[in-house]
């Protein structure tokens, strides 16, 4: 899939994996479009990128309609939206049982699911079911990127509902490439390790230092213009299909 010339859309595209991901597809020439809650982020990356920016809640199928439609109409140049890259989540650390033992409550784990895995599914169909639309480009329509983690193999103790919505991001992913095969769009996943999201950077100098310090190599924490080149790198290989490709330094989370 040629980049040039072609809209994509990024949800949790003001920061983070998103936002880099957004610059690296703009810089080579993409329309983006950003969908995020954040709306003074995203209205500003937008602008700089002269890309559009929409507020709306992933889980929102309304919302993300709408959102698509603005998306699909805004066509100056022919640049109609044939990247669509997920990285819109969340990940609040809750064990199963909490000090007292008492269990967690369960609509604390349904947001999780709810944002990381149905909100996935909500953006992809929706996509999907415009650009199954669109004329090909060669032999293919469209690329669709999703974003698991590591988490999905390997989840520590507190991550039962983050593994579980990322593991489930990934477990769809071979199934929907398959059926979208009809539509020429492709459809892959990246399971991150421990990257430089606002999240961690968040964290004190010296915990972002011994968390990089778990990854076998390169001995650090990765860079979400790292994740960027990945997501490129995807949409421009067209055997590239309904896989989930780890991208961690090759570590392997702890239990805990």
């Amino acid at each position: 899939m040629r980049i040039d010339g072609t809209g994509a859309v990024i949800t949790g595209g003001a920061s983070g994996l998103g936002a880099a991901t957004a610059r690296l597809l703009a810089g080579a020439g993409a329309q983006v479009t950003l969908l995020d809650r954040n709306a003074g982020a995203g209205a500003a990356l937008a602008e700089e990128l002269g890309g559009a920016f929409a507020e709306v809640d992933v889980t929102d199928a309304a919302g993300v309609a709408a959102a698509l439609d603005a998306a699909f109409a805004r066509d100056p140049g022919g640049a109609a939206p044939r990247i669509c890259v997920n990285c819109a989540g969340i990940g609040p650390p809750a064990k199963v049982l909490d000090r007292s033992g008492a269990p967690l409550p369960l609509a604390e784990f349904a947001r999780i699911v709810e944002i990381n895995l149905i909100g996935t599914f909500n953006v992809l169909s929706q996509f999907a079911a415009r650009a199954a639309r669109l004329d090909p480009v060669g032999e293919e329509r469209a690329v669709i990127v999703n974003t698991a983690s590591v988490a999905a193999f390997d989840g520590q103790v507190g991550q039962p509902a983050y593994a579980a919505s990322k593991a489930g991001i990934a477990g769809m992913t071979l199934p929907v490439a398959r059926e979208f095969a009809r539509h020429a769009i492709r459809v892959m996943t990246i399971a991150p390790g421990l990257f430089l999201t606002p999240l961690m950077s968040s964290l004190p100098q010296e915990a972002q230092d011994s968390l990089g310090a778990q990854v076998p190599f390169p001995n650090r924490l990765g860079d979400p213009a790292e994740y960027a080149a990945l997501v490129r790198s995807i949409v421009e290989n067209p055997m590239l299909n309904g896989e989930t490709i780890r991208l961690d330094g090759a570590i392997r989370m702890a239990p805990r």
